[in-house]
């Protein structure tokens, strides 16, 4: 796990393990007191069809970098206290935390804003590969899994 320095009012992790979004929201929303509002999006693996498995694989010197820039972009963007990224990678299974990701502003508009604009990122031009296991048996099949359309047009919306 990596964690982005304490002087910034961003916390960047990657995890090769479970994260407890409780936790993870309970003390970002307590070192954020002076905020208005504190808005929040965990992402799942979706318990969708045949898929067994997802696979979340990454290169941490380009990652982590990546995700921090992405943090104070947003918030130098949106006026935050404060945001959160945390992403896991390694193999996770339906019903498992994939994401989760908070920003904490003055105001709401802000916050919200905030949040989807570090998702858009995260899923469209991120630094990770991801593949998923299908079908039947122990070892199923695995397939690559690019961005949607929709996704690249969510991300376009904050150029």
């Amino acid at each position: 796990m990596a964690r982005l320095s304490v002087r910034s009012p961003a916390d960047v992790r990657l995890l090769n393990r479970g994260l407890s979004v409780g936790e993870g929201l309970a003390a970002f929303n307590a070192a954020h007191g002076k905020a208005g509002a504190v808005a929040s999006f965990l992402g799942k693996v979706r318990p969708d069809g045949d898929v067994k498995a997802l696979e979340l694989t990454h290169y941490e010197p380009l990652t982590l970098p990546g995700m921090e820039a992405l943090a104070q972009q947003a918030v130098e963007r949106f006026r935050l206290d404060g945001v959160l990224a945390w992403h896991r990678v390694g193999v996770m299974q339906p019903g498992d935390a994939i994401v989760l990701v908070a920003a904490a502003a003055r105001h709401r508009r802000d916050a919200f804003d905030a949040a989807m604009f570090v998702m858009d990122h995260l899923k469209s031009a991120a630094w990770f590969w991801k593949r998923e296991r299908r079908g039947s048996g122990p070892d199923g099949e695995w397939r690559w899994v690019e961005p949607r359309g929709a996704d690249h047009a969510d991300l376009a919306r904050w150029n």
